[in-house]
């Protein structure tokens, strides 16, 4: 196996592992951000602290950062996809090329 089509197969395997990262993280992400609505568990605490707007501002600030996150994985997912099937073609070209020398 020639290095390029390593290099292509272990490429193609990170793209595929980042684009599964949105389908692990997308109930955790709803969950946490149902939770920034409901912040009762903070009683008296937080309203004596004035702390329940800052917290769920940050939760939101968290929730989006998260989103943001999962859009660039996926647009480097896409790349390194792209990437690899480049590699793939140079190979095939690259053996193509051998091929008529040899022939």
């Amino acid at each position: 196996m020639s290095d390029l089509k390593k290099e292509a197969a272990s490429m193609h395997k990170a793209a595929s592992g980042l684009r599964n990262v949105g389908q692990h993280t997308a109930r955790p992400l709803q969950q946490f951000q149902a939770q920034s609505h409901d912040l009762g568990a903070l009683g008296a605490l937080g309203s004596l602290l004035s702390a329940t707007g800052e917290i769920r501002e940050g939760m939101t600030t968290l929730a989006r950062l998260t989103r943001q996150l999962d859009e660039e994985w996926a647009a480097e997912a896409k790349l390194i996809g792209e990437v690899s099937d480049a590699f793939d073609l140079l190979d095939v070209l690259i053996a193509a090329a051998a091929q008529d020398k040899k022939g």
